[in-house]
């Protein structure tokens, strides 16, 4: 055959099932998509989602007339009445205050004094009398505010040094836990093992054991959030180190680098965004779990807004929960600032 003749047969149309499109799923895909369907559904049952979905659905019928009362609606309205308005004051007895001195007296605040009526038993006559009783309280316009924002500083300060430490202990970790810098495969499994060990135990479940080792305080909650962010950073500063561009690191070596210089000069440049970003994210969600670690008390306005919800004092919750939403907030557009910058 000539070339003229080979290239006209390859010019020839091919044949209608050589253009033919494999189907985009088969039995098995629909066999383990029907399994997935009946798991799910078993488990929806397990968890109560039908029960969810009516008792939503009641609600948004209720609010907008079509049905008289929802159980939903009746809660989030209760909620909202015990919540709003906040407590901004706080109002202290003096007789309970230490070393309480008259002539200096907190910015704004004031002495108020109040008489009551009591019933007394006189012990002479033992007759009832009516006694009037003078009690005197310090008013502070702003004091729950200042000491919410004292108490959401020191949450700040948890998720901060959690953040640090897990920085520096997460940095050894990484190392030995990236395949292509680990001394040898025992070493990166052991690596890998206590990353994993630490990410799988939840910040709420090492608080409570260190608070019984450390004691109530902030201790406790920096060390629960610390390990736990260590295992986060951990994997993915692995992770980042083992994808890095070879040709950079091939290149140091080449001219006698060693793994110190190769990882400072070659693989640090290309993974500092990267870092940078997770470091952030960590910081912002330390600042969010700072405020449940403290249910259990390990410090900070979680060990408050646990103290004042379970003495019914919803005002003073509705108060720690605004300085909860303002701190994340403004730490979230800090954070998305700083991402723009370096990332």
């Amino acid at each position: 055959m000539s070339r003229i003749d080979f290239l006209a047969a390859q010019a020839l149309p091919r044949p209608v099932s050589a253009w033919q499109i494999s189907k985009p799923f088969g039995a098995r895909t629909l066999a383990v998509l029907a399994l997935v369907l009946v798991l799910g559904f078993f488990a929806g049952q397990r968890v109560e989602m039908g029960r969810m979905l009516a008792l939503t659905g009641e609600g948004v019928l209720a609010s907008v007339g079509l049905r008289d009362r929802s159980q939903v609606l009746s809660g989030l309205e209760t909620i909202g009445r015990s919540l709003f308005p906040p407590q901004i004051s706080e109002r202290t007895e003096v007789a309970r205050i230490e070393h309480f001195d008259r002539n200096q007296l907190p910015w704004l605040a004031h002495v108020e004094s109040i008489e009551s009526h009591q019933p007394r038993l006189n012990p002479d006559t033992l007759v009832m009398e009516d006694v009037v009783a003078r009690q005197e309280y310090l008013i502070e316009p702003l004091g729950y505010v200042r000491h919410v924002a004292a108490e959401m500083l020191e949450t700040f300060e948890i998720a901060i040094w959690a953040t640090l430490l897990a920085i520096v202990l997460s940095a050894p970790l990484a190392w030995c836990g990236a395949k292509n810098y680990a001394p040898n495969r025992l070493v990166h499994t052991g690596a890998r093992a206590v990353v994993g060990l630490f990410r799988a135990v939840p910040e709420l479940v090492s608080a409570l054991f260190l608070v019984l080792a450390y004691g109530f305080g902030p201790i406790a909650g920096v060390l629960a959030l610390a390990l736990h962010s260590t295992g986060f950073l951990g994997k993915f500063y692995a992770d980042d180190i083992e994808t890095a561009d070879d040709k950079p690191q091939e290149a140091l070596r080449a001219i006698g680098a060693n793994q110190f210089k190769v990882m400072r000069f070659a693989v640090l440049p290309q993974v500092m965004p990267q870092f940078i970003a997770y470091t952030l994210y960590v910081l912002d969600r330390n600042v969010r779990m700072a405020t449940v670690v403290g249910l259990v008390g390990a410090g900070g306005i979680g060990q408050e807004l646990k103290g004042r919800y379970d003495m019914y004092n919803y005002a003073h919750v509705g108060t720690i929960l605004i300085a909860i939403f303002v701190t994340v907030l403004l730490l979230d557009r800090i954070a998305a600032r700083l991402r723009n910058r370096y990332v």
